[in-house]
């Protein structure tokens, strides 16, 4: 018995001005991180291919703050984390301060398949992605000259400036990108959940700083009888909370419906915290939850049979293609 698939993104969620210019560019971006895993799903593809292709996509467009395109740490270099799961198994997967692999996502899906560890950092990684065929780049490929004035505006000639989030108020100032972490999540055919979660992490971060993105029940998460989740923002509040298993909890254990579940577990969970960002989710039935409490958040959604959408905003600006 097959089920119809649904699929939803993010690109970052933060401080994002309306009207910005060429704000059409990222709608298209979206689009086409969104139709790469549809694609596959449409196919009869599993879950986890679909959420893998979409982040691959995102990861490859230069617009988002994860592979190229990523920010730069303190020292002036990239160091990018990625986190995948698969509800069907809750198998995980996940590498951090990788510097070389051109997709950290893929790595992510290595460390899934190895079995033998969950999470992967620096050097080891790097040799497991050179093991398994996975392209290896310099570090300056991730580097574009809109990251390097964006660090330079966040050191501000202090060598021990704070770290920013991409979509941070500061940055948004200084004419900044607005974006940050991405991911996926995807319900496939036979009815199977799947989570990927990707980025470049803090401009001027500490060099090793590792975020929520890579961490099974922080920033990535699936269990095929909750729900996938990929969030976004500030991840050392999001690794308190736990917030993607929160989530979970809430569904599992609370009987919570999702939309409800994530609203909530942003609210009582992230913000006492301090936490600011959102998330995408889909549960076992297709239904997708996409809440933030920053003024924005890109993001892009389809369900099997419907066309697909993006908004930036509010759900009445979506752009439907």
């Amino acid at each position: 018995m097959t089920t119809p698939y649904s699929i939803a993104l993010h690109g970052g969620a933060g401080t994002i001005a309306r009207g910005q210019r060429g704000e059409a560019a990222y709608h298209e971006a979206l689009q086409r991180a969104l139709a790469a895993g549809r694609a596959l799903l449409e196919d009869g593809a599993a879950a986890l291919d679909a959420v893998v292709a979409t982040v691959v996509a995102l990861e490859n467009e230069p617009l988002f703050n994860a592979g190229q395109g990523a920010v730069l740490n303190a020292d002036g270099a990239h160091e990018l984390d990625a986190g995948v799961m698969d509800g069907a198994s809750r198998a995980a997967g996940a590498v951090a301060a990788v510097r070389r692999i051109r997709n950290p996502v893929l790595a992510a899906r290595e460390v899934l398949r190895g079995g033998r560890c969950v999470l992967l950092v620096g050097e080891g990684a790097e040799r497991l992605a050179r093991e398994r065929g996975l392209e290896l780049v310099d570090n300056a490929f991730f580097a574009t000259a809109h990251r390097r004035a964006q660090w330079e505006v966040a050191r501000a000639g202090q060598p021990g400036a704070a770290p920013l989030l991409d979509h941070d108020g500061r940055m948004l100032a200084e004419g900044g990108s607005r974006l940050g972490t991405v991911g996926a999540v995807a319900r496939d055919r036979q009815g199977h959940l799947a989570a990927a979660t990707s980025t470049g992490g803090m401009t001027n971060k500490a060099a090793g700083r590792v975020g929520d993105s890579p961490i099974v029940g922080a920033g990535v998460f699936a269990d095929d009888r909750s729900c996938a989740l990929s969030a976004t923002g500030t991840g050392e509040h999001f690794i308190r909370a736990c917030l993607a298993h929160d989530v979970h909890a809430r569904m599992l254990y609370g009987a919570a419906p999702l939309e409800r579940a994530a609203r909530e577990a942003i609210e009582q969970s992230l913000q006492p915290l301090g936490g600011v960002g959102g998330l995408v989710a889909i549960d076992r039935e297709g239904r997708i939850a996409m809440p933030y409490n920053s003024a924005g958040m890109y993001r892009a959604w389809a369900r099997q049979g419907e066309a697909a959408r993006t908004a930036i905003f509010g759900i009445d600006e979506a752009a439907a293609g």
